[in-house]
């Protein structure tokens, strides 16, 4: 079945993304980074999976542990056939870490592929964002990671910004 991964730095919000588009609680949510440990797969009608990949980046978790999860991140996204959409995660409050970038530079690196799932830019915690700031954050954003400004979707699970956007771009990746 084909797989959509939400990758992000920890504690950028990707399960309570899972939560919010699927009006349910299946992703594991804490106030603490770092709780995703495990690739976590959730079967969708049993027509996809969406799969939540541990954070990288700052996490309460030694050295070793973190690097584990970065190499586990990394053969997932090399090796795996049936990734139909990546929707990479960045906080629209944060400027882009080397992390993200480095992440980014691999998921470009595989997009080359023409069998290669689509990227999407989903900026999370939009709604402590002003409209303005929210723009000025999407620019500085796609400025550090070379991408356009119109690919990028600012989200709030609370005010429910971008949830549209984003089913729709599941969904059309699944086509």
């Amino acid at each position: 079945m084909p797989e959509i991964i939400f990758l992000g730095r920890s504690n950028v919000g990707k399960s309570s993304l899972i939560n919010n588009l699927t009006n349910s609680n299946i992703a594991k949510v804490s106030q603490v980074p770092g709780k995703t440990q495990l690739i976590n797969f959730f079967n969708v009608d049993n027509k996809f999976y969406l799969v939540d990949l541990p954070g990288y980046g700052y996490a309460k978790v030694n050295k070793e542990k973190r690097d584990e999860w970065n190499r586990e991140i990394i053969l997932y996204i090399k090796n795996r056939p049936n990734i139909a959409a990546i929707f990479f995660l960045l906080d629209i409050r944060r400027v882009p870490s080397s992390d993200d970038k480095d992440v980014l530079a691999l998921l470009k690196e595989r997009e080359q592929k023409e069998d290669f799932a689509k990227i999407l830019y989903v900026l999370t915690k939009a709604d402590k964002l002003s409209k303005n700031e929210l723009q000025k954050q999407k620019g500085i954003i796609a400025t550090e990671l070379f991408v356009n400004q119109m690919d990028m979707i600012p989200y709030s699970v609370l005010s429910k910004v971008g949830k549209d956007v984003v089913l729709r771009e599941l969904n059309s990746s699944l086509l």
